[in-house]
């Protein structure tokens, strides 16, 4: 007898088959007909199949009229044209029941609770339709992700986590130490490092982008997926403490072709996701944002606009619009002023490129006016930037002198540089926080609910 799942037993194909299927109840109706609907569920989809259970089942008035919500069994029985709604329905011929659920105290019951409610019960929020959407969606973003990449040639390099490097320079960075809190050693008046773990100031990683263009340098085209970490003290709704980054490093790769393939990546996600998960889409176009399947079809049939720094920043002043923040050539450019170029002067997505030098870290290639770097960013309607990159430095001397105007210690990157003195090549990358895009493609309004566990300031208990 095969197992199924609720996907594959609400298909028209499967009809007339005997099988079992397992999961957790959701809903449970008795009839007087000497009958009970059972609505069943195991996270394969969205909707519930339902399963009629006879009181002649020996177990029926013991167990099976004791089902409440959050019960686990499982069911074998055969699949049946369903008279209602459904296409297939179950006629069980046997229930086990394998964990029962108390409905006084079981939170997920049929009232609809908040998404910062749900949040507390991080362990139990998976069940609601909400998150098992999301999940199912972000497992499909992931694939993509992989699958583009993979498809194009690309190599998968899993970069530290534990860096003694700053990518940002930002400095909001974790520490990682064994050193006794309490009882830190020091010498000459600073903390002795070298009787720490590693011999020196350890992190959580920001990016895993200079590790992966030591891979690019010497395999060509390479990609990373995995955690980073950020240490800012911020509660907004787009910033978590701990996300998972994207980062394609791509030798012989210039500005523009770092624009191309940004562009078809983020296309292909997009279109998988419309295909793969049509029902979670039409979930969260329905009860979250009403616009999210157009926007992302949009998306998928449009050019992106390639726009100058410097040109956005002219069209912004020139606006009349309102903003909070100030627009000044020299400063960067803030979520409203993106929003406004994707949304209202171009109505769809915009790659802002030739940033001010000052603005941008030390590895972006400095362009001719010795103003500007090759940076780029991949602006969305609803989100502004969705994807951040560049063209990197290739050339040692510049790289050197970016590096000084950063305060930054050349001897703690010699490796890098070593990468610009032996076989230098001009190279390219960029990177997607995937919850961003999570985010972006359900309408979901905060960071934290496309996440399994977020990791904000004050929250890491589960």
């Amino acid at each position: 007898m095969d197992k199924i799942t609720v996907l594959a037993a609400r298909s028209k194909e499967v009809i007339g088959q005997q099988v079992t299927l397992q999961g957790w109840i959701r809903t449970r109706r008795d009839s007087k007909g000497g009958f009970s609907f059972l609505e069943v569920n195991d996270g394969s989809c969205m909707a519930n199949i339902q399963v009629i259970v006879d009181a002649d089942l020996p177990n029926y008035e013991a167990e099976i009229q004791k089902l409440t919500a959050g019960c686990s069994v499982s069911i074998t029985g055969d699949i049946k044209e369903s008279t209602g709604k459904q296409d297939t329905e179950i006629q069980a011929s046997a229930v086990t029941v394998h964990g029962w659920s108390d409905s006084e105290t079981y939170p997920l019951q049929k009232k609809r609770h908040s998404f910062e409610k749900l949040r507390e019960w991080a362990h139990l929020r998976p069940r609601s339709n909400t998150f098992g959407a999301v999940t199912r969606v972000r497992n499909c973003i992931s694939r993509s992700i992989h699958n583009f990449f993979q498809d194009d040639g690309f190599l998968y390099i899993n970069t530290p986590i534990i860096t003694a490097s700053d990518c940002e320079g930002a400095g909001e960075m974790f520490r990682v130490t064994t050193l006794k809190m309490e009882n830190v050693p020091k010498k000459n008046g600073t903390v002795d490092y070298s009787q720490d773990f590693f011999d020196r100031p350890s992190f959580l990683t920001v990016s895993g982008q200079l590790e992966a263009e030591i891979f690019a340098t010497a395999l060509g085209k390479v990609y990373t997926f995995g955690p980073t970490f950020r240490a800012e003290n911020s509660n907004t709704s787009r910033h978590l403490a701990e996300f998972w980054m994207v980062e394609p490093e791509m030798a012989f790769y210039e500005l523009t072709d770092n624009m191309d393939l940004a562009e078809i990546f983020l296309k292909r996600v997009f279109q998988d996701v419309l295909t793969e998960c049509p029902e979670d889409m039409e979930f969260f176009n329905q009860r979250i944002d009403k616009t999210v399947i157009e926007t992302l079809q949009n998306i998928i049939n449009c050019d992106f606009v390639r726009l100058p720094y410097t040109t956005a920043v002219e069209i912004l002043e020139q606006s009349g619009q309102k903003f909070d923040f100030s627009v000044k050539w020299g400063s960067d450019l803030q979520s409203e002023h993106e929003r406004f170029l994707t949304e209202q002067h171009f109505g769809g997505p915009v790659i802002l490129y030739d940033y001010p030098r000052t603005i941008k870290p030390f590895y972006m290639r400095v362009n001719d006016d010795e103003k500007t770097v090759r940076a780029m960013d991949v602006l969305v309607p609803k989100v502004g930037e969705i994807i951040g990159g560049s063209q990197r430095e290739e050339r040692l001397d510049v790289l050197k002198q970016r590096m000084s105007e950063q305060d930054l210690n050349t001897d703690n990157y010699w490796w890098y540089l070593d990468l610009r003195k032996y076989g230098t090549v001009p190279h390219a990358g960029f990177g997607l926080g995937l919850e961003r895009v999570v985010q972006f493609v359900t309408g979901m309004a905060n960071i934290r609910d496309v996440i399994p566990f977020p990791r904000t300031p004050g929250n890491a208990e589960f």
